[in-house]
Parts: structure tokens; sequence; C-alpha cells
């Protein structure tokens, strides 16, 4: 006789394998990479912006899943929109019918970018990039695309293309035609438009890795001499978009900017369904979409499915309804002001930045002779040794889950639910404050462990 499929069973039965599961049949280096360094927790169960393990202990989340959970975990809205659209039996991904569900999402995203008049629905950021990039290429007639130093904009074939780290390039040529600009460096920008082959310039309004934002006044000289070139400005809101800086739309910190093509996901699945969307203006459109013969030249198989665009409606209710957007200024400025008063006190600290709940803490190279020397040593095993020494007594002591801004940086980067409150932005500056005191009065087990990473390193070298 057939065994009746039971998910509650088989997790009871199987879930404490999970760590083994993944070094048999996924990642293999994913759950070495945890115990090197003692993330290899247990979570049991999540809501908002908070985790708890079998123990009952309390775990402050304040990296969000990369930024995907801007409403936390399980929302309630989301999570009554999911059970609707699933009792609703919908005739769904027909391919042969205009369902309303895409059509109610588009409407409403494209009222927070009313000069954008169209959208295509993807699975993913990455693939909210490669549809811009296809579609600025296709619509100019021109193949090179600029980005931005230590820019990053996804993993696949094309979005690697414009990815500002070398380590994920490595290995993977040839890639699309490319060129790297620094961000804010209008010179550069227009030397290379120069040359007239410059379909765009894809650009994240603040960098995710380290959290650099562009200078100010950049974006819209870009966008001038861009369209002087008849070359297109491509945002890249996928971690900044919906609410993260502080307004719906990082670029909209920056008056008088209006990208041509608009690329989100991350928080617009609610957590729930993977979700991409590429907005863009309508003659751009027009030419991608030129006849009926061309109806289909690109389109995603799942894109569109009605779960993921309710899930997408319910989340921009609830910006709406709660503030949300509101929130992650307010919150995220008593945030970063709090931090920004320990660089004095701190030498190992070095820089407070961001925007909203997009916020950077870099560290650097102290004073004393004695923690410069031990700096010294992580500095020659590996760049961001330190920021990692951080980032585990934040979790193993104070139960704060962040992490390192980017490879090779000393940088944490915090991406928390936009949700949370100033209880729980002062929970994360006093458990910091805590590490930071202990960092710089010779805390043993902290430099204990910053010998282990040196090991480590030096080992995978």
């Amino acid at each position: 006789m057939t065994k009746e499929f039971d998910l509650a069973a088989l997790l009871a039965e199987r879930g404490a394998e999970r760590y083994e599961l993944h070094a048999k049949y996924l990642n293999h280096q994913q759950p070495r990479m945890l115990r090197t360094i003692g993330f290899d927790k247990v979570y049991e169960r999540a809501e908002g912006a908070h985790f708890w393990d079998a123990d009952g202990n309390d775990y402050l989340d304040m990296l969000a899943g990369f930024a995907v959970m801007g409403l936390g975990r399980h929302h309630p809205v989301v999570r009554k929109a999911l059970h609707d659209v699933l009792d609703a039996s919908l005739a769904d991904l027909t391919r042969f019918d205009c369902p309303p569900l895409p059509g109610l999402l588009a409407e409403k995203l494209l009222s927070y970018s009313p000069h954008l008049d169209r959208v295509f629905f993807g699975n993913s950021g990455t693939e909210a990039v490669e549809t811009a990039l296809k579609f600025a290429r296709y619509a100019t007639g021109r193949q090179r695309i600029l980005y931005c130093s230590h820019a990053f904009h996804g993993l696949t074939t094309g979005s690697l293309s414009v990815n500002g780290e070398d380590s994920f390039r490595k290995g993977f040529a040839p890639l699309l035609p490319d060129t790297a600009v620094p961000l804010g460096d209008l010179d550069a920008l227009a030397r290379e438009l120069k040359k007239g082959d410059v379909a765009a310039l894809i650009v994240e309004p603040v960098q995710g890795k380290g959290v650099h934002e562009a200078p100010p006044g950049y974006l819209l000289a870009a966008q001038e001499l861009l369209h002087r070139h008849k070359a297109l400005l491509i945002a890249d809101e996928v971690q900044t978009g919906l609410g993260r800086t502080g307004k719906f739309y990082a670029y909209q910190h920056s008056d008088g900017v209006e990208p041509d093509l608009v690329c989100v996901a991350k928080a617009l699945s609610g957590g729930y369904v993977p979700v991409g969307a590429t907005l863009g203006k309508d003659w751009i459109f027009q030419k991608v979409y030129s006849s009926m013969d061309r109806v289909q030249v690109h389109s995603a198989s799942f894109g569109s499915n009605a779960q993921a665009m309710a899930a997408g409606l319910a989340v921009l209710s609830v910006m709406e309804n709660e503030q949300i957007v509101a929130n992650a200024a307010a919150v995220g400025e008593r945030l970063k002001s709090r931090l920004a008063e320990l660089v004095g006190r701190y030498e190992l600290l070095a820089e407070i930045r961001g925007r909203g709940l997009m916020i950077g803490i870099e560290f650097g190279r102290p004073q004393s002779l004695k923690l410069r020397s031990r700096w010294t040593m992580l500095q020659a095993a590996r760049k961001g040794l330190f920021a990692q020494m951080v980032v585990v007594p934040l979790l193993q002591r104070h139960r704060i889950l962040t992490q390192v801004s980017g490879d090779h940086l000393e940088v944490i980067k915090l991406i928390p639910p936009l949700i949370i409150d100033t209880a729980d932005a002062d929970r994360f500056v006093d458990a910091f404050t805590e590490v930071m005191e202990d960092a710089h009065n010779g805390g043993g087990l902290m430099w204990d462990f910053g010998k282990t990473l040196v090991k480590q390193a030096v080992a995978n070298r």
C-alpha cells in the first residue's frame, strides 16, 4: 500500500540529518563553513524578526535572509493571501489567457515609479537583471554594458558579466561585453560613452557589497550623460528597493533621477514565493515585443504565477497599511546614529554608513601597538577575518545573526527585516558595544577564535 505523503512526519523523522544531507547531496562546503565559524545552529521556528531554537532561546535576525524577509517571517497578511489563492483553485499558468493578478501587481508596483510604464515578472533578482540587460541591448542596438566596481548584480551568466567581484567571475569566462567604471566617477563614464557602443549603465544606488552609496548628484549626472549618448540607466533595486533605504526605491533619494529600467525582487516575495520584476519605459517594451511573432521573445515558465503575484500584492498592501517605509527610515536613523557614537570610542571601528535599514559597519587599523599587531596578524592571513570575529560572538553570546558584507571586506552589513522596532535596534547596539569592548580589552575568546580563523585561512591557500 502506498504511503501518503506527510511533511510533518518526514521532518520529524529526518530533520536532524539536515547538515549531513547538505554535505552529501548539496553544496558540501556549506556545512563545513558553518561549522568552522560556529554558525551550525538548528532553528526550530521563526516569526517577524526573530528565530527560536529547540531550547526556546530567542535570536534577533539582522540579516533578513539577505534582505528577502522585508516583512519578517510569516507575516499574517501574506500567509492569508497565499492560503486564499491556493483555496481559489485558479487556472494558473495556462499561458493562453491574461489572468488578473499579474496586471494588478504591475499596476500597483508602477504607482511607486510613475515615470515607468510596464513590468516583466520573473522569478528572482538575477532574472530581473538578466531581463534588463537583454532589453537594454535590444532597445539600443548596442552590446556593451557598463557596471560599477565592486557591484553585485547576480550570478547567472549575464548578471555575472556585470559583477564587480573577481572571485565570482573567475573560471566562467567568456562573459558578455562589459566594462567596470568606479562608482561616482563621471569622467570614467564619459570616456566609455564616447566610444558609442554602450547600451546601458547598471548601478545599485547603494552597493550591497561594502554598503557604498552613490555620491550626491552622481545618479542624476550619470543619467544625463547616458541619455546624451543614447544609452540607458538601469537601477538595480533588488536589495535596496521596497523601503530598505527609507524610500520606496533608493534612487528616489536623488531628485530628478528616473531610471529607464528598474530591477526588484527579494522583499516583494514576502519571504514565501520567489519573484523578480523588471520595470521599464513603454518604448523599450514596444521595441522588444514589436510584433505578435515576438510575443514570447522573452518569457519565464513560472513568471507571473498566481502565488507569487498574490504574495507581492499582499506585501505592498502591508507596506502601505503598516507604514513600513517610514519605520525603516526612523529605526534605521536611530540605529545608525547610536552606532556612529561608538566610532570615537573604539579605535578598531572606522566608519558607520548607509541609509535606512541598510547599514555598513567598517573596521580599520587601530593605533595602539597591541591591537595593531593582532590586526596585522589577521590581515596577513586574510582580509575580512576581524569582521568575522565580530559576527561570531554576536551570534554565540548575544544570539544576533549578522553577516560580513563581502569577501575580503572588514565590513558588517545590517539588513534586518523592515519591521524591527527601537527595542530591536537597541538590543543590537548594546550587544555590539559589548563585543567591541571585549575586542579592545583583549578578550581572550574572541582573539583565540581569530587564531582559529587564521589557521583555516592559511590551510585554504
